[in-house]
């Protein structure tokens, strides 16, 4: 099997696997109990929480632990929504966001904020610009991921949060496809909440934690004990939380040498395939995005079937596309960005990762322009071209 699907999840590195051991079996106490191996466990969860607060350029008591991305991004969202409701209803986010971001503002409409969803440039960009320009006097927050999770592309977010702070706003990131990937300090970026999950860096599913600056207003959206200093309530995933932090420290060691390394090999599949397949498209290649991302559009053909095709050649990748029971969706991010219908249907993308190797992508190389040719030759779409 050759997995380039890293964006979706990648595996836990066995350095991780081994921090973790301990904590399902000799230190599995309630870190909230008083007792000596309850509270050797509560060390284990600060220790941890240190790790991952030094790793973000953040006070300690600024990071909150979750159950991932998506609970991050609904505390930080929801949860400023609800404290500042009588400063303000009006929202601001973008039209490309992932939808653990996305369906929660919708959500908040129906309750009666009014959501601005910003333009992106043809490359995927929100602009400073297009923020300053939404922004109104009862906005309370905005809302733009770090690097979006099908292009890769990289947002402007300190100049994004810097607009939104001159106009009274709280700033929230997705910060789901950056941590672990790239350098991050919470200080140099002037956000007030980033959202992060360990399965995306090589940590676990089903832990990934919130920071939150040091004053800002946030009303809790799971009630119960005062766990996590009244923020999130319920007894931690000890295990998770110190995989997270092995994760944080394995990467802080080793990203700047990962970026270089499967950068190049994501170079090199973007020239293999630009070479060997026509009328082909690397959406955003001259923008900032992130190393390991490559968003392909093929024209003539749908993605669901390259996935498939490439699948049953042992070749793990995902479409932009969603298949629903009813219908099939080209990718929002791809409308978003000014692609048409039926291009943004051909969308494959390509995402490396720390055991991908160079003799993978000569494979991938040689097989998909094959794939692409058969297609093509059932496609409708591709008649008279």
């Amino acid at each position: 099997m050759i997995y380039l699907d890293y964006n979706a999840t990648t595996p836990c590195d066995p350095r991780v696997v081994e921090a973790m051991l301990p904590f399902f079996s000799e230190f599995f106490a309630n870190p909230s109990s008083l007792h000596r191996p309850g509270q050797e466990a509560r060390r284990a969860i600060e220790r941890a929480r240190s790790t991952i607060a030094s790793f973000l350029g953040a006070k300690e008591e600024e990071v909150i632990f979750t159950s991932g991305g998506t609970e991050s991004s609904n505390l930080a969202i929801r949860g400023v929504a609800q404290a500042l409701r009588k400063k303000g209803t009006h929202l601001v986010t973008s039209a490309i966001e992932h939808h653990a971001v996305l369906n929660v503002f919708r959500s908040l409409e129906k309750e009666g904020f009014s959501v601005t969803y910003l333009p992106v440039d043809a490359n995927g960009i929100v602009h400073p610009e297009e923020l300053k320009k939404a922004l109104r006097p009862d906005t309370i927050l905005v809302s733009i991921m770090h690097a979006n999770n099908e292009t890769g592309v990289l947002e402007p977010i300190a100049d994004l949060a810097r607009v939104a702070h001159e106009g009274g706003a709280i700033f929230h990131t997705d910060a789901v496809q950056t941590v672990g990937k790239i350098p991050i300090d919470v200080t140099v970026l002037g956000v007030d909440l980033l959202s992060a999950s360990a399965h995306k860096f090589y940590g676990p599913k089903g832990v990934g934690f919130l920071y939150i600056r040091k004053g800002t207003p946030i009303a809790p959206q799971i009630l119960g004990g005062h766990h996590e200093r009244g923020k999130r309530a319920g007894t931690e995933n000890v295990p998770g939380i110190i995989g997270m932090a092995k994760a944080c420290e394995i990467a802080q060691e080793e990203m700047g040498e990962e970026a270089r390394r499967v950068g190049a090999l994501r170079d090199m599949l973007e020239q293999g395939l630009e070479e060997r397949v026509p009328d082909i498209h690397i959406v955003s290649r001259n923008v900032p995005r992130l190393y390991n991302t490559s968003l392909v559009l093929v024209a003539y053909v749908e993605g669901e079937s390259l996935l498939l095709n490439l699948d049953f050649e042992g070749i793990c990748v995902s479409s932009g596309s969603a298949c629903t029971s009813s219908s099939l969706e080209p990718s929002h991010v791809l409308l978003a960005c000014g692609y048409p219908h039926e291009l943004a249907h051909g969308s494959i993308r390509f995402s490396l990762g720390k055991w991908t190797k160079e003799e993978e992508i000569f494979r991938v190389v040689a097989v998909f322009p094959k794939i692409v040719e058969k297609l093509r030759a059932i496609s409708p779409f591709s008649k008279g071209r």
